[in-house]
């Protein structure tokens, strides 16, 4: 089916084309310049629209052909369980989380299962401040510690019963029916320590998290549960142990709750960078990693880390084969790690191993509940990116190996200290640029396809601004090293297929978005009606449709789906226009976080007024169509109204949206904003 739509498209797509250059005809009356000047704007606009229609159905094929291969068995692979398997560094990026977000997060990190792992939240708040900011730091230490003793305890318990088991071989006084017993009592006693866990957490969370809390309920604390009182079960009821079988029951059980977890602050030392963005939070860490170091005072005051043997250490950072990062408002499944570690290690050319994350499902806003599906999405397109070797690193969640970082590492100078940089920060995508870096050194990325991570989604529209700007400033810096790599003559020379879908993913903000405003802005007028365009769309939004439903979602979510992307442009074009004004100027942007607060965050006025004004064209642009008789055009332009007028009311809301408006001017007179459960507009811009 998705073959025969890709043909239909194609097909379609060259007909309209075709029909509209074919109308180009000189002539002497000097329409012919401005007839020529719209009919390459025109053909560009449908062009890059359709570059995004044919790039998602070749990754829709891709992902079928995977997601049959996964199927059939053709990526099971046991993890390894044993003293010796990989060393695994999980480090959980935070800035002001709130406490049940960090919470959940190192509790679904802490219960994914692999002998060897250790735990560190980098907490990456200012150490001097605002009272409020912190408690909320001291909050977060407090929480580690406390998660820390548990899970001490807990692997003490199974540890001080593994060497009651090693007594017993010893001593000749073993029963492998009364061990089996033993260890059924023990993976009960495991259950119920997740089962605390889980009303612990409980305890600390709030009615926002709801529906992020079923999630992590259901798909962690219950299905651990579960399997451990599942695995007790059948312990009981069989005969064929021998000593082997039970020693490795008993090295796993002592491996479940044996993760350190521990926390680091960066801020607080000065030859560490303090660059405002995620990217050099992980880098700081990850500079450290296998080394020991005496914390000394510096000239300015500061701390500084030194390096020294280990046996005159403060700080001891261990060594690591394997990264995991995982962002303070995401999860992760049980068998997560287990599942991409023996991926990696059956493939040593596989730099970054992932499952792209999912939308938490039942969220409380319609906004949520649509952002999500763009998500979710999002997550069968990575995977048809890998049919083609052209998978992107996506930043919520992935397993590194640390040598293949260790490759790409650079130098920078911060405050006179050479920093370590091995995921660039150049632009604010810092996970798309370092997937180029990790390219041209001849590493692959891997999406494993099984959803095993989700992540939180902005709940309003202000926080969706946010982050969607920051996602769309980048693409256009980086591009210039994919094309290089494309011409490269080495070993790690890009396909031109990879290349092709590699490319829309940078570009698209661009091309999507201003494709989209020219076909809504521009009088184009009849000749350029052209029925084989909305044909050659039609399987595009068919499919998105199909894939919705296979997502979880309804048919209608489309419509909801449409109606976000026309309120995203002035939001994406706005991250745009920062990609090429670093270009111009060198000037780097500003990192933008997804804010995290309990009131709504406020929209920019500038895109508010962007969108009304977009409505006005819009509807200005139906009546001129109608009126000129080009009943295409004016379909078009009065369907995009409808939309702006259904997207404004229901997933931003005309309420809000005005009173943001008055905010934004307020705010331009006086400085100060009137409202205060919402981020300043003032901070928004400065951001």
């Amino acid at each position: 089916m998705t073959r025969l739509a890709a043909g239909v498209s194609t097909f379609a797509f060259a007909l309209g084309l075709a029909t509209v250059i074919s109308d180009l005809r000189p002539a002497f009356d000097g329409s012919f310049v401005q007839k020529a000047v719209l009919t390459v704007v025109f053909c560009a606009a449908v062009i890059s629209l359709f570059y995004g229609n044919i790039v998602y159905q070749l990754t829709r094929l891709g992902e079928i052909r995977r997601h049959a291969a996964h199927r059939d068995g053709a990526n099971n692979r046991s993890a390894a369980r044993n003293a010796e398997a990989p060393r695994i560094s999980i480090l959980i990026p935070s800035y002001k989380e709130q406490i049940p977000v960090i919470m959940q997060t190192v509790l679904s990190a802490a219960l994914s299962e692999h002998p060897n792992r250790q735990i560190t939240l980098l907490l990456d708040d200012p150490p001097t401040g605002p009272a409020a900011d912190l408690t909320g730091l001291e909050a977060a230490r407090a929480l580690v510690s406390e998660l820390d003793d548990l899970f001490r305890g807990a692997s003490r318990q199974f540890r001080m019963a593994a060497d009651d088991f090693n007594a017993r071989r010893l001593s000749d006084g073993l029963s492998l029916s009364n061990e089996r017993v033993v260890l059924a009592g023990l993976y009960v006693e495991a259950a119920n320590f997740v089962n605390r866990l889980g009303l612990l957490y409980a305890e600390r969370s709030q009615p926002v998290f709801a529906h992020a809390d079923d999630v992590f309920a259901f798909e962690v604390i219950d299905h651990l549960d579960a399997e451990y009182r599942k695995h007790a079960a059948a312990l009981r009821n069989r005969a064929d142990f021998d000593l082997t079988r039970i020693h490795l029951e008993y090295r796993r059980l002592v491996s479940l709750f044996d993760v350190p977890i521990d926390c680091f602050e960066r801020k607080q030392f000065g030859n560490l960078s303090h660059a405002p963005n995620k990217a050099m939070n992980l880098n700081s860490y990850i500079g450290l990693i296998g080394r020991a170091f005496r914390v000394s005072e510096g000239s300015d005051g500061m701390q500084v880390l030194k390096d020294c043997p280990e046996g005159k250490a403060d700080l001891v950072v261990p060594a690591a084969d394997y990264i995991l990062t995982i962002d303070a408002d995401s999860i992760i499944l049980p068998n997560y790690i287990n599942k991409l570690v023996s991926i990696m290690q059956a493939d040593p050319t596989i730099a970054i191993a992932q499952t792209p994350y999912s939308a938490y499902p039942n969220p409380p806003t319609r906004l949520e509940r649509v952002a999500g599906a763009t998500t979710d999405i999002q997550y069968l397109v990575h995977q048809g990116f890998t049919a083609y070797n052209a998978t992107f690193w996506v930043g919520a969640n992935a397993l590194l190996r640390h040598s293949a970082l260790n490759e790409i590492k650079a130098t920078t100078t911060e405050r006179g200290h050479a920093i370590p940089v091995f995921i660039q920060d150049r632009t604010l995508i810092e996970d798309t640029g370092s997937t180029i870096d990790l390219v041209a050194k001849g590493w692959r990325l891997h999406n494993h396809p099984e959803r095993l991570a989700y992540s939180a989604t902005p709940p309003d529209f202000g926080a969706l601004v946010i982050q969607r700007r920051r996602w769309a400033n980048g693409g256009l810096i980086i591009l210039p090293s994919l094309l290089a790599l494309w011409r490269d003559r080495g070993s790690a020379r890009a396909g031109g297929l990879e290349t092709f879908v590699r490319s829309h993913y940078l570009i698209s903000p661009a091309l999507v978005n201003i494709g989209l405003l020219l076909l809504l802005v521009v009088p184009f007028g009849e000749g350029f009606s052209n029925i084989w365009f909305p044909i050659a769309a039609a399987p595009y939004y068919l499919l998105y449709g199909r894939d919705l439903i296979r997502c979880g979602y309804r048919w209608s979510d489309a419509v909801r789906v449409y109606a976000l992307t026309l309120l995203l442009v002035p939001v994406n074009l706005a991250g745009v226009y920062r990609s090429l004004e670093q270009l111009v100027t060198g000037r780097k942007s500003a990192f933008a976080r997804t804010p995290k607060i309990d009131g709504r965050t406020a929209a920019p006025p500038s895109h508010l007024i962007f969108l009304v004004g977009l409505l006005t064209t819009s509807i200005v642009s139906a009546a001129a169509n109608l009126w000129g008789g080009s009943v295409l055009f004016c379909g078009f332009a009065a369907v995009n109204a409808l939309f702006l007028v259904y997207g404004i009311w229901r997933l931003i809301g005309w309420r809000d949206a005005i009173e943001d408006i008055r905010a934004g001017i307020l705010v331009r007179k006086t400085g100060r904003y009137a409202r205060g459960d919402a981020t300043t507009l003032a901070e928004q811009s400065s951001l």
